[in-house]
């Protein structure tokens, strides 16, 4: 058989091998844990926050404070929620946290666009755009946490 035959041949995988369609489903699984597990920190957090008075009712304006406060948190579920995205990544954790990281810009950008000029509580303009500019480092470093406890674990 020749390179070009054996290259279109359909040859049976390793049985211990996940098939592909298994790790696409865990993959979209994996991403969807985390970064569910992201949002709900984060709502969590807001709601207790708006009770608890450090952040303002809606339609005033929050102050600086509250906004590096929000910002802050965000960014560590940013990372929480990317650390579970490779932890349950069937492959490749960190790519899967950076893919979950991507979806964030999005999500931000998205939020960014949304609310530009839209009343007072979006009068600083800097707080969305950090939003956008911190989710892909904190995406890295969640996959970063989470491969360096897969290399403590190995040694």
């Amino acid at each position: 058989m020749t390179n070009s035959e054996a290259a279109t041949t359909n040859v049976q995988s390793d049985p211990g091998e996940r098939a592909p369609a298994r790790n696409l489903g865990r993959s979209i699984g994996a991403i969807g844990v985390g970064t569910v597990v992201g949002i709900l920190l984060t709502l969590g957090t807001d709601a207790a926050f708006y009770a608890l008075g450090v952040l303002p009712k809606a339609g005033q304006s929050p102050s600086t404070e509250a906004l590096l406060l929000a910002t802050a948190y965000r960014c560590v579920f940013g990372v929480v929620g990317s650390y579970v995205i490779a932890a349950m990544a069937p492959n490749r954790p960190l790519k899967h946290a950076l893919v979950g990281g991507f979806l964030g810009v999005l999500a931000s950008t998205a939020g960014t666009i949304a609310t530009w000029n839209k009343g007072p509580e979006y009068a600083a303009h800097w707080y969305p755009i950090a939003l956008i500019l911190t989710a892909m480092p904190c995406a890295w470093l969640g996959g970063k946490l989470r491969l360096s406890q897969m290399a403590k674990r190995s040694a």
